[in-house]
């Protein structure tokens, strides 16, 4: 089993979530620990391939079940040979997303059926689940606007914007309501932090909650 501490951060498009996995991986250096901070999809090197199919906005039209194939294939290849190795040689893994976005986006908005999200988790995942996942909540129209904000800045280096930052309002507010009921299924794993305040606060709030649910004392 592993022996190191799994912990996801989950969020619509624009939350905060690659900051925040950011700064609490620096937390955890400053205690003396070595975090292997990942993301989905992506996270191996044939996974940010199919990162980079699925995001791409001039891949063709696909349904959510062929979707949700293309992202287990990443993550087996990422669980396989990045996340299970790390844990079983006791490092701390974080990483930017994980199985409840595929929840969120392919099941409670794409339509894909349940019962085939519970058979890749079981064929993928196994128990490789996450100790914590840290949902970083933001009102629709918040993370809408900063998925422009960060669109336009692609724009001007000369990307275009991803497959999901194009969506609309009522898109993004279903992609929070998902997020929202998985937290209040599972409230002994999914925290539930308000994504609105400024990165600072949001990056202390965090701490305060892995410090004093996964960090013995001595370490704090």
């Amino acid at each position: 089993m592993p022996s190191g501490r799994f912990i996801t951060f989950e969020g619509g498009e624009g939350s905060g979530k690659t900051t925040q996995a950011r700064l609490l991986g620096d937390a955890l250096r400053a205690r003396g620990l070595e975090p292997l901070l990942t993301r989905e999809p992506g996270g191996s090197p044939f996974a940010e391939q199919v990162r980079n199919l699925v995001l791409d906005p001039a891949t063709a039209q696909h349904s959510a079940l062929s979707e949700a194939l293309l992202f287990y294939a990443a993550r087996a290849d990422h669980v396989e040979k990045v996340i299970r190795p790390a844990l079983v040689s006791g490092r701390w893994v974080i990483s930017d997303r994980f199985s409840d976005s595929t929840r969120v986006y392919q099941v409670e908005v794409g339509g894909l059926p349940l019962d085939v999200f519970k058979a890749l988790e079981l064929i993928v995942v196994k128990l490789t689940y996450p100790d914590m996942t840290l949902i970083l909540d933001v009102p629709a129209e918040v993370g809408l606007t900063r998925a422009t904000t960060r669109r336009l800045a692609r724009a001007i280096a000369g990307e275009d914007a991803d497959a999901y930052e194009k969506r609309d309002l009522e898109f993004h507010e279903r992609l929070r309501q998902g997020f929202l009921a998985i937290a209040e299924a599972e409230p002994r794993r999914c925290k539930v932090i308000d994504g609105t305040q400024p990165p600072e606060k949001v990056a202390a709030e965090v701490w305060a909650y892995v410090e004093h649910r996964m960090l013995p004392p001595e370490t704090r």
